[in-house]
C-alpha cells in the first residue's frame, strides 16, 4: 500500500477525519468571525490619520486629537485581544484534532502500516503533525484575513478610483506570483518531504539494530548511507526553498513598492485636489493591509501545501481503513481454519513467495509445517497470524473470511511466536499481557493470566530470580535476557489469555534440552484445552505431539496429511528422487 500522492475526492472524506474536523468546527466559525472584526479594526489607524491630518491640524483641536487617540488605543487593545482568542482558538482546534485523530491514525500506523512497511508508520505519523501544525499556523491565520482584501480595496476606491485599481493591481499581481509559486514549488517540496522521510526511517532502523551494526562493523558504510541520503534530502528541500525564497523576495518587493506607489499616486492627487492631505499616508496603509494577507499566504505556502498534501494522504490512509472499524463483530473462532488459494508477492511484487496453498486444519489439531530454508513457511505462518498480507486468496477462520474479522478481536484469539522473540521496551509483564494493563483490564486479572502463561511455559521461576521479576524492564527485542529465556518470554506472550489458535515460528530454534522439553510440555498441554497449533519445526523432537504434517517446497504445498502418512511419502521420494533431496532432508530434521 503507498501513500497516495493524487488526492482522492475530498468531498468524501473517511468518517474518522470527518469527525474530528466536525468537532472543529465551531473553533474555525468563531476565528473566521473574530477575523471579521480584526480585519474591522485594522482601519482604525487608518481613519486615525486622516482625521489628524484633515481635522486635528487644521483646527489645533487638542481634544478631539485627545480622544481620537483613546479611541484609537481601545481599539488597538480590543484588535490585540481578539488576535490573541484567535490564536488560542486555532491552537484549541490543533488540540482537538490530536485528541480525536491521533487514536485512529497510531491504530492505522500499528496495526496495518507496520506490517506493509516501517517507513509507512514513520510517514504517517509525521502526514498528521504536518497537518495538525498547519491547521493552527500562520497560514490559516493568513487565510481567514484573505477575504476581507476587499474591504481595504472598497476603501481605497471610496477616496479615489485610481487608488482602488492600483489596489487591484497589486492584488493581481501577488495572486499570479503565489499561484507561479505553488505550481512551482509542490513538487519539489513533496519529493523533498519523501526524501527525508526515507532518510529518517533508515536511520531509525540502523540505530534500533545497533548492536548487529557495531558487531559486524556496518557503522562506516551506514553512516556513508545515511549521509549521502541526507545530501539527498537537503539538496532537494534546498531547491524547493530557493523557488520559494525567490517568489517570496519578488512578493515583498512587490509590496513595499506598490505600499511607497500609494504614497506617490497619494500624493500627486493631493497636488491636483482631488484628495486630502490626510489620505496620501491613509492610501499607503490600507493598499499595504490590502496586500498583506496574500503576502502572508505567499510566506506560508510551504506549510499550506504540506498540509494540504498531509490532508490528502491521511484521508487515503483512513478510507482504506474505514471498513474494519464497521464490521460486524463475529463470535469467537473455536480453532477451524481454512486456506484457500492463498498466494504471496515478494516485496517488489516480482515473484510469489506462496503459490496457490489451500488446506483446512480442524479445530483442536496440532500442524507441523516443514521444508527447506526459502520455501515459504514463515510467510505461511506470518500470513496466518496476521502478520502479512495476502495477495489472493482466503484465509478463514469459523468459515468466516479473515478479512471479515476486526483485527483486534480476532488477535485475542490468536497467539503468535515469530522467528526471533520480537519483545518490546518495557517490562516482561507488559511483553506477557500484550500490554493489557493499558487498556484499562483489572490489574490483578492480568497479574493472573502472565503468571499461568508463564508456568506454562516453564519461564515462570526464571523470571522470580531476576531482580525485580515480572516488573524487570527489558530493551528492545528482549535485551536483558538470554536468547532463550527472550524467546520463552515470547512463547508466554504468545499463550497469554490462553487463545484458540497458537502459531509458532520455530519455537525451539533457540532452547537448549530443558528448553526444549518444557515446549513439548507446553504443546501437550495447549492440545489437552483443544486448541489449535502451527509450528513450523526442523528438529524431529517435535513430532510426537503433532497430528498432521504440511510440507512447502518453493513456495507450493507438496504433501499434507496425518504425519505417519507424509513422512513415509517424503522417505519414499527420497529413496525414488535423490535429485530432490531439499525436502527429504528438511523432514528428518
Amino acid at each position: 500500500m503507498a501513500m497516495a500522492s493524487d488526492h482522492q475526492d475530498m468531498g468524501k472524506r473517511p468518517p474518522a477525519l470527518q469527525a474530528a474536523i466536525l468537532a472543529c468546527r465551531d473553533h474555525f466559525i468563531y476565528a473566521g468571525l473574530f477575523s471579521a472584526l480584526l480585519n474591522l479594526l485594522y482601519l482604525a489607524p487608518t481613519l486615525y490619520m486622516l482625521q489628524v491630518y484633515d481635522r486635528v491640524i487644521p483646527t489645533r483641536g487638542h481634544l478631539t486629537l485627545l480622544f481620537l487617540t483613546l479611541a484609537l488605543a481601545v481599539s488597538l487593545f480590543v484588535l490585540a485581544a481578539l488576535e490573541f482568542v484567535r490564536s488560542r482558538l486555532l491552537m484549541r482546534a490543533g488540540v482537538m484534532l490530536d485528541a480525536k485523530l491521533i487514536e485512529p491514525v497510531l491504530r492505522l500506523a500499528v496495526s496495518r502500516l507496520a506490517i506493509l512497511s516501517p517507513h509507512l508508520v514513520t510517514r504517517a505519523v509525521r502526514e498528521f503533525d504536518v497537518f495538525r501544525q498547519a491547521v493552527t499556523g500562520p497560514g490559516t491565520i493568513a487565510l481567514f484575513d484573505l477575504p476581507w482584501t476587499p474591504i481595504y480595496v472598497i476603501v481605497c476606491t471610496i477616496i479615489h478610483p485610481w487608488l482602488g485599481l492600483l489596489a487591484v493591481i497589486g492584488i493581481v499581481c501577488l495572486s499570479l506570483l503565489a499561484y507561479l509559486n505553488e505550481r512551482t514549488t509542490h513538487q519539489p517540496m513533496k519529493f523533498a518531504a519523501e526524501a527525508a522521510n526515507v532518510n529518517l526511517s533508515g536511520l531509525q532502523q540502523s540505530i534500533a539494530h545497533a548492536d548487529i551494526v557495531h558487531s559486524l562493523g556496518m557503522g562506516p558504510a551506514l553512516v556513508k548511507l545515511h549521509q549521502q541520503q541526507r545530501v539527498e534530502a537537503t539538496r532537494l528541500q534546498v531547491d524547493a526553498n530557493f523557488l520559494a525564497g525567490g517568489h517570496l523576495a519578488l512578493s515583498k518587493f512587490l509590496r513595499l513598492f506598490l505600499q511607497s506607489l500609494a504614497l506617490g499616486l497619494g500624493a500627486y492627487l493631493a497636488i491636483e485636489q482631488r484628495i486630502s492631505a490626510g489620505s496620501i499616508f491613509a492610501a499607503s496603509l490600507l493598499i499595504g493591509r490590502a496586500l498583506a494577507p496574500i503576502d502572508q499566504v505567499l510566506a506560508a505556502s510551504k506549510s499550506l501545501i504540506s498540509g494540504w498534501d498531509a490532508y490528502g494522504n491521511l484521508s487515503a490512509l483512513l478510507s482504506a481503513d474505514e471498513d474494519a472499524t464497521s464490521r460486524t463483530r463475529l463470535p469467537a473462532p473455536t480453532g477451524e481454519v481454512t486456506v484457500e488459494g492463498v498466494s504471496v508477492l515478494n516485496g517488489d511484487k516480482t515473484d510469489l513467495i506462496l503459490r496457490d496453498i489451500s488446506f483446512q486444519v480442524g479445530a483442536g489439531e496440532a500442524i507441523g509445517i516443514i521444508g527447506p530454508s526459502g520455501a515459504g513457511k514463515s510467510t505461511l505462518v506470518r500470513a496466518l497470524a496476521g502478520a502479512r498480507s495476502i495477495d489472493r486468496g482466503v484465509i478463514r477462520f469459523n468459515d468466516a473470511d479473515v478479512s471479515h474479522w476486526h483485527r483486534e478481536d480476532l488477535a485475542r484469539f490468536i497467539g503468535y511466536l515469530p522467528q526471533d522473540s520480537s519483545l518490546l521496551a518495557g517490562t516482561i509483564k507488559d511483553n506477557i499481557s500484550r500490554f493489557a494493563q493499558h487498556l484499562g483490564t483489572d490489574p490483578a486479572l492480568v497479574d493472573g493470566k502472565v503468571v499461568e502463561a508463564a508456568q506454562i511455559c516453564g519461564v515462570h521461576k526464571h523470571i522470580l530470580h531476576l531482580p525485580a521479576g515480572y516488573d524487570t524492564v527489558l530493551d528492545l527485542n528482549g535485551r536483558g535476557l538470554s536468547g532463550g529465556h527472550a524467546q520463552r518470554v515470547a512463547l508466554a506472550r504468545a499463550l497469554y489469555d490462553m487463545p484458540k489458535i497458537v502459531i509458532l515460528d520455530e519455537p525451539n530454534a533457540h532452547l537448549d534440552q530443558e528448553g526444549e522439553a518444557m515446549l513439548l510440555k507446553a504443546l501437550k498441554f495447549l492440545k489437552s484445552q483443544g486448541v489449535t497449533v502451527f509450528v513450523v519445526a526442523h528438529r524431529s523432537g517435535i513430532l510426537p505431539v503433532l497430528d498432521k504434517l504440511l510440507v512447502l517446497d518453493e513456495g507450493r504445498m507438496t504433501l499434507y496429511g496425518p504425519c505417519a502418512r507424509v513422512l513415509e511419502a517424503l522417505n519414499a521420494q527420497s529413496r525414488i528422487a535423490p535429485q530432490t533431496p531439499r525436502v527429504a532432508t528438511a523432514a528428518s530434521q
